[in-house]
């Protein structure tokens, strides 16, 4: 697939300017689907908190790779909501939507969206490297939990590690998040090439430039929430920004 043909693809859906505070909209949308639906959601949810409960067992003393792995999720949660996508596309459409609805979501009929989880999860394992490379190299003592990581790091009164351990999770996330706003759901609702889908959502973002940047301070505020509830908030926070993406999808995205 040359790039020439992915933007003949993505010109074949507009984008549509919304206004400032539409991510609030996507967030009420998103917690009725979560209420209407709310057993798919929840073991989604349930999903990442276990995950986030082996990692922490997994490596509870090197907190400085913890907190990166935890932030890198953040660049690959789009593709764990692949399921709630469906069963808000369900509901939007009068179908039936549980369980099953969610499961033949991760079946697609080509590899679109297993090629675009990799290249998310490549992504992520790249900030995670990042992240502990940079606290292990500079951080003047052990970082080993997270009350180290918040004296050492964050309120340390001299160095400037927390600012660019900030700056460079900033730089990684932009392209990300402007990549994936609207990608998986286009891939699970169009027929489109993932860079056709990448392209879409970066005119979405130039389009939409100050509500997207509130959607994705947004869902990075829950996703903190949901760890600080020591990962119990998850249970509605996974199930209430993945159902809330699909309708800034549908805002955000419509075909010729």
């Amino acid at each position: 697939m040359n790039d020439s043909h992915a933007i003949i693809e993505s010109r074949r859906f507009d984008t549509r300017p919304v206004p400032l505070g539409r991510p609030i909209g996507w967030l009420i949308e998103g917690w009725r689907d979560f209420l209407r639906c709310p057993l798919p959601g929840l073991m989604h949810g349930a999903a990442v908190a276990l995950f986030g409960v082996l990692l922490c067992w997994r490596i509870p003393d090197q907190f400085w790779l913890l907190n990166g792995a935890f932030t890198g999720f953040l660049l690959v949660a789009p593709v764990v909501a692949t399921g709630l996508y469906a069963i808000s596309r369900a509901l939007e459409r009068g179908q039936r939507a549980d369980f099953a609805t969610a499961l033949r979501a991760w079946k697609p009929r080509d590899r679109r969206l297993v090629v675009f989880g990799l290249l998310l999860a490549l992504a992520g394992t790249g900030w995670v490297m990042t992240s502990a490379a940079l606290i292990w190299k500079f951080a003047p003592a052990p970082v080993s939990t997270p009350q180290d990581f918040l004296r050492v790091v964050v309120l340390a009164e001299q160095g400037w590690l927390f600012e660019a351990w900030l700056a460079l999770g900033g730089l990684l996330a932009a392209p990300v998040f402007a990549s994936s706003v609207v990608a998986i759901p286009m891939l699970l609702d169009r027929e489109i090439s993932v860079w056709g889908a990448v392209l879409t959502s970066w005119r979405v973002v130039m389009e939409n430039p100050a509500p997207l940047a509130l959607w994705g301070v947004a869902i990075a505020g829950f996703t903190l929430f949901g760890m600080a509830t020591g990962l119990i908030g998850m249970l509605v926070v996974v199930p209430l920004l993945g159902h809330a993406s699909w309708h800034a999808y549908r805002d955000l995205v419509r075909a010729h």
